[in-house]
């Protein structure tokens, strides 16, 4: 029978020098709590079953130091994202620039103008920040950033709807991921629903009806970002749509989703409306995200005609959902290779949107010269994100024939840094394109261990 009193006491394991090294890493309160929640677990264990050997401190010492290492280590770290998927929603989406990388790390590790003006030393606004570049490339009056587009939608609503009726087509009710339903937003904002049209048809004159027939206080659209409609459809474009509603004094919002400022048509890709192409056609306030097409930190960015902008600004909301100081400043670093013209060659999505297929297979190629095995085979990319719902970039792809593909796929998940890689046929796929050059190293001494 095993006998408690054997149990070494919490200060007598804090007297060792292990311990002594657990507290300079960890800091001895938490030290403390690891120590006394494995004795406690010893204790637990031994009444359940008192035959149960007490482990040595040397042991004890040791699951403290395990404890430790799970207490404190980062669940949010780098991987390798070998998928395809360019704007990888689980994995981050956007990985950025190296000017945006430097402007936030520039803002984050001191204080900053965020909220001072230097013209005359007194208190200054935040929402100045990356409003002029964005208003240059868009052409729009006014602009601010707030911490996402979910938020910029209900930010918009509740400012410019509440308690009042918003015009939208059953086709554009959309659910995105975690749970974003455009009814259920309208409802938190105040803003009343009222639905035009059918899944698969709408008419201008669903619009017209319901501007003559109820009180409205604006005309939305959404932006189908996970999904297509196809087959018997017809839906009336913007122009249509923004010409009834001024007729009617009513304004228009336009929420992008992802939002591009760049024409994807240029890159083989369906047309999808651009922000410019969005106020050209009318719309008084449009917004999209910042770290979809894009290419920056997650943000949502809302522009359009200067005296709505003004009473979306002074919202109470807009205080809750405004950015930080280092989304500003990757914000508009990002932005400024668009001001710039240097987006493709600059920003990491639009540098692997546009990378020619006799480059990404050279590259696979030499994947698979390096390990010795493997086969490069034609496959497709995806833009990911919400973005460009169904479009897809040819590419060339590593497949790798190995035992028992899951666990393989789960082998590379612990390298350090991990991959991520699909399966298709029982085979592992690996695209270069989504592949950072930098990471290119890593990926090939991953492959390395995992194949062994």
């Amino acid at each position: 029978m095993t006998d408690l009193r054997s149990l070494p006491s919490v200060d007598k394991l804090l007297s060792t020098h292990t311990a002594a090294e657990l507290i300079a890493e960890y800091g001895r309160p938490l030290v403390l709590d690891a120590l006394r929640a494995i004795l406690g677990e010893i204790r637990a264990a031994y009444t359940a079953d008192n035959t149960k050997p007490i482990p040595p401190a040397k042991t004890l010492l040791s699951l403290a130091g395990s404890r430790l290492t799970t207490w404190t280590e980062p669940t949010l770290y780098p991987v390798i994202n070998a998928t395809g998927v360019i704007l990888h929603t689980n994995l981050g989406r956007a990985p950025l620039s190296s000017a945006t990388i430097k402007a936030m790390d520039s803002v984050a590790r001191s204080y900053s103008t965020l909220e001072f003006n230097m013209q005359n030393g007194k208190r200054g606004s935040r929402l100045i920040h990356a409003e002029s570049v964005i208003t240059r490339i868009t052409g729009a009056e006014a602009a601010m950033v707030v911490n996402n587009n979910a938020s910029a939608v209900l930010l918009i609503l509740s400012a410019l709807a509440n308690r009042r009726r918003v015009v939208i087509a059953r086709s554009q009710l959309i659910e995105i991921g975690g749970g974003f339903r455009i009814p259920d937003v309208m409802k938190q904002s105040g803003a009343k629903l009222v639905e035009v049209g059918t899944t698969n048809k709408v008419h201008l004159a669903d619009y017209e009806n319901a501007i003559n027939e109820e009180p409205i206080k604006l005309v939305m659209l959404a932006h189908r970002s996970n999904f297509k409609i196809s087959g018997f459809t017809e839906e009336p474009s913007l122009d249509e749509i923004t010409r009834v509603a001024h007729a009617a004094d009513l304004p228009v919002v336009d929420d992008l989703g992802s939002g591009t400022l760049l024409d994807t048509e240029r890159f083989g890709l369906i047309h999808e409306r651009t922000v410019q192409e969005s106020l050209a056609a009318g719309a008084d306030i449009v917004c999209f995200s910042g770290d979809k097409l894009l290419g920056g930190p997650q943000a949502g960015i809302i522009v359009g005609r200067a005296d709505l902008m003004n009473k979306i600004k002074k919202h109470p909301l807009a205080r809750a959902v405004r950015a930080d100081k280092v989304a500003l400043a990757g914000i508009s670093a990002t932005l400024t290779h668009y001001l710039k013209d240097e987006a493709e060659r600059e920003i990491p999505i639009w540098r692997m949107i546009s990378k020619p297929p006799k480059q990404i297979k050279a590259r696979a190629q030499a994947w698979a010269n390096h390990l010795g095995q493997g086969k490069v085979i034609p496959g497709e990319s995806t833009i990911g994100g919400g973005s460009l719902p169904g479009e897809v970039l040819p590419t060339w792809l590593l497949a790798l024939d190995v035992p028992k593909a899951d666990n393989f796929l789960a082998k590379l998940r612990k390298q350090n840094p991990p991959v991520i890689a699909r399966t298709e046929n029982d085979l592992i796929l690996l695209d270069p394109r989504t592949v950072l050059q930098e990471q290119e190293g890593a990926l090939l001494v991953a492959l390395k261990n995992s194949l062994k």
